[in-house]
């Protein structure tokens, strides 16, 4: 299934391309789109949230896997309380059973991953974008039109982290000082 509308003209593949969005290409349909290789995993219990975009978790029983949430970055901690109130959020709205789809590994070894209610399917990280609890993390968001449409809503609405301009809008930012 294509996950991406046709493209006129297809990018160069770069190994400099951001971890979560070096391309597979296929022909798709009439033309030529973006796939993205994913690993679900299911019956994942929820063990602790450490922020709002980082959880931990046993997946089939005995696998504890760290997961960094795709597509989205939450403010630090040190960035109060808009870290505070994003882990907060994060750890209401996520259920003690939970699915992933894993797109990647990070750098810290992290599982990178869609997290998903299994009694919706609802994914958690766009959850958290919508509610305005963290930013499209466009740099490692590669292929999600919903969620750049759920942060353009939260900011419209003043919700979250743009109730107010500041760099907690931005972690990646701050991060780098």
């Amino acid at each position: 299934m294509c996950s991406r509308p046709h493209r006129r003209r297809a990018p160069a593949f770069s190994r400099s391309a951001p971890e979560g969005c070096r391309p597979a290409w296929r022909i798709c349909g009439d033309g030529l789109a973006w796939l993205r290789g994913t690993t679900e995993a299911a019956g994942c219990r929820v063990l602790s949230i450490h922020d709002g975009d980082t959880l931990r978790a046993t997946c089939n029983g005995h696998e504890t896997v760290k997961v960094r949430l795709y597509c989205m970055d939450a403010s630090e901690l040190a960035q109060r309380p808009w870290g505070t109130a994003s882990r907060d959020h994060l750890r209401r709205i996520t259920p003690r059973e939970v699915s992933l789809r894993i797109r990647d590994t990070d750098r810290y070894g992290r599982k990178v991953a869609e997290v998903l209610d299994p009694a919706t399917s609802n994914a958690l990280n766009r959850a958290m974008v919508a509610a305005g609890q963290a930013a499209v993390y466009r740099r490692y968001c590669c292929a999600y039109r919903s969620y750049r449409q759920a942060e353009a809503s939260a900011r419209t609405s003043g919700l979250g982290i743009w109730r107010t301009q500041g760099e907690h809008q931005r972690p990646w930012d701050y991060r780098s000082h």
